[in-house]
């Protein structure tokens, strides 16, 4: 779901705040050295902690010392969105210049940058993109690849490409920043074996490890003495304990997910309740992904006069945000990962425990200005017991996106493909198997053209691409535009402005159409463009977000572009005209084109509302913000399946006919007559 997924729309300018002084940081007094082991070698590994100016102060000194002076640019990539647009408007104030000038960003959908660009923040998904382009990453004279500890699938895929463009652009520099002790890892699989060279190096020559000391201040690590059965009721009596006990400073509690962090809060409110006068007052405040911008901002700032703050956050302040003044941390020890079930094609969201890089870098949070505390509720055996990093994203992901890209970039073994970290086999046959139902690859394996190559170009996951690409056939491109750039918002359209979840639902009946999510996710555009004006007041009044309803009209013009470069005109038939045209309504059109990208994700009503798949052996569940939690269907199609609080959601339904599962994809579905 949305809110576990990376945080959108953090206020740049307000994290821009939170930063000691360049000269002040750790990393300051490496910055000779940094430079020589960069220029000499072609890798170098830089560890250190969160918070040691690693990734606002490096891109600088390659800057000043000339990296950029022949026209190339730094590429400094980041797992998360929001570090990429916070970081750079941080670094474009340190270098008093405007976000997009020297200084900018790129990230899905949105290039902040220009021709004066010389450092420029990009996900690691990004920079994959730009390789369709620019193999070779030619513009860039250095690519450093933030946070690798994180493990995400994209920086992965990344780190093995530039280990081949690294054999052919000899003068090419890449610096890989990692918190934790991967170092060695991460060395060793870009150096050449031990005897071989590398454009005349030996793999001692090849790269370098530097290590920051970060930290200053020591902290006192805490256990439980016997494990806790309700880790959110122990992190509340942690919190109030601390509170209580005359220590100063804020704390920072880690929980899993959005419901556990609304529990905390509510319960944290009624024991201060409880408290009577006499007391420091404590303000609990929430951060998670998907939190409006208005109170991600009471995260940062400074705590009121004889008032206590306590953070309560799901992993994303561990390493993408750094939040000053916190003394204490209360770390339950789990966090809430993805996990990719290939035989059921289920994302499951599950709740599991953190590593001990995680737990390290939990801890940490808590000595970045004096001396702090960390409270694990859990025991220490626990902490022994665990896995020592995260397991890697490319172990547990759908990999059908990034096979595509793979493909598209010209790497057909994927088998002998020099991954970081070996998939299973089982997730890449799966994703051959997708990419093969939707024409994207041949029976032999290669990409078709051009439906394949237009698909891997197009920045949408595999089965929406295929149907946007299908719908001029269908004269409904101009809808599938629409709907195609709201389903890129990940669910955080309707949102309630006060809480009121009735006045949520009247939202949603207001623009629901009885065929399902896809043509309500239109109908909300429409009145967006028309009778909303792009009006945040009209969107407030009918419990709409306005700034991912302004990203909608933005993605969808970007799609058109991408459409256009391949030679495909947006249609001038509006919804009227179709109507009109071969006996077919617009519903039908724009059903029919998404069965022909979401066949496989067909499943069937049954009598107490729940659905079942063609394969027969899961229960599915409409998501409560779908138009079907409510309603009857027979077959429909769904954009998105998850598992979360022990049951299977389907999100953004449509209600379509068993006949086309046939007629769209005869190679997947076979009738048979029982």
């Amino acid at each position: 779901m949305a809110e576990e997924e990376e945080g959108e729309g953090w206020d740049g300018a307000l994290i821009a705040e939170l930063y000691k002084p360049p000269a002040l940081l750790p990393i300051a007094q490496l910055k000779d050295s940094l430079l020589y082991a960069i220029e000499t070698h072609p890798v170098t590994i830089i560890v250190g902690e969160t918070g040691s100016g690693k990734t606002t102060q490096i891109p600088q000194f390659l800057h000043k010392a000339g990296w950029t002076s022949n026209g190339s640019q730094i590429a400094v990539t980041q797992p998360r969105r929001i570090a990429a647009t916070s970081v750079s408007a941080r670094v474009a104030e340190e270098m008093n210049c405007q976000v997009g000038q020297e200084v900018g960003y790129s990230i899905r959908f949105e290039d902040v940058t220009s021709a004066k660009t010389k450092i420029k923040f990009v996900t690691d998904g990004l920079l994959l993109r730009e390789m369709l382009v620019d193999p070779l990453l030619k513009r860039y004279s250095v690519v450093m690849v933030d946070e690798a500890h994180e493990r995400s699938l994209s920086s992965d895929i990344l780190l093995s490409l530039l280990k081949k463009v690294l054999r052919k652009r000899p003068d090419l520099r890449v610096v890989v920043s990692s918190a934790t002790l991967d170092a060695e890892k991460f060395l060793d699989f870009f150096a050449p074996d031990e005897g071989e060279t590398v454009n005349g190096k030996t793999k001692e020559e090849y790269g370098a490890i530097i290590s920051i000391e970060g930290r200053t201040h020591p902290v006192d690590v805490f256990y439980l003495a016997e494990p806790t059965h309700d880790y959110v009721e122990r992190a509340v009596d942690t919190v109030m304990d601390i509170h209580t006990s005359g220590d100063d400073g804020d704390v920072l509690l880690f929980l899993t997910g959005r419901e556990e962090i609304e529990k905390a809060i509510d319960t944290i409110a009624d024991r201060i309740a409880d408290l009577g006068p006499g007391h420091k007052t404590l303000q609990p405040l929430p951060l998670y992904a998907g939190l409006p911008t208005d109170q991600q901002m009471y995260v940062f700032q400074k705590a009121a006069e004889n008032t206590r703050k306590v953070i309560v956050s799901t992993n994303i302040a561990e390493a993408s945000v750094t939040i000053d003044g916190i003394i204490h941390v209360v770390d339950c020890g789990f966090v809430k990962l993805r996990a990719y079930d290939p035989v059921l094609g289920i994302e499951r969201l599950s709740v599991v425990p953190v590593s001990k890089a995680s737990a390290t870098q939990r801890a940490g949070r808590a000595g970045r200005t004096r001396a702090g505390k960390c409270y694990r509720l859990y025991t220490e055996e626990t902490f022994a017991s665990l896995e020592d990093a995260t397991f890697p994203e490319i172990q547990r992901s759908n990999l059908a996106p990034v096979i595509l890209q793979l493909m598209n970039l010209g790497i057909t073994n994927l088998v002998r493909f020099d991954y970081l970290s070996n998939p299973p086999s089982k997730l890449i046959v799966r994703a051959l198997d997708v990419l093969y139902s939707l024409g994207a690859v041949d029976i032999h394996g290669r990409l078709t053209k051009p439906l394949g190559t237009r698909m891997a170009e197009l920045p949408l996951e595999p089965m929406l691409a295929k149907a946007l690409l299908n719908a001029p056939a269908f004269g409904c491109l101009s809808e599938m535009l629409t709907i195609a750039a709201m389903l890129t918002l990940q669910g955080n359209v309707f949102i309630s402005h006060d809480g009121s979840q009735k006045l949520l639902d009247k939202a949603r009946r207001k623009f629901a159409v009885k065929e399902g999510d896809h043509l309500t996710l239109y109908n909300v555009y429409e009145a967006f463009v028309s009778a909303g004006k792009k009006d945040a007041q009209w969107c407030r009044e009918n419990s709409l977000n306005y700034k991912a309803m302004l990203k909608a009209v933005s993605v969808r013009k970007q799609l058109r572009h991408y459409l256009e470069r391949m030679g495909v005109q947006e249609s001038a038939l509006g919804g009227a005209d179709v109507k009109r045209a071969g006996g077919m309504d617009m519903v039908e059109r724009v059903s029919r084109c998404l069965t022909t990208g979401f066949f496989a994700h067909a499943a069937r009503m049954k009598s107490d509302g729940s659905f079942q798949p063609v394969s027969g052996d899961t229960t599915l569940w409409a998501h409560p913000s779908s138009v079907f939690f409510h309603r009857k269907a027979d077959w429909v199609i769904y954009h998105e399946i998850l598992e979360a609080r022990n049951k299977i959601y389907i999100r953004d339904l449509t209600s379509i006919e068993m006949d086309w599962l046939t007629e769209y994809a005869p190679d997947y579905y076979k009738i048979t007559n029982r």
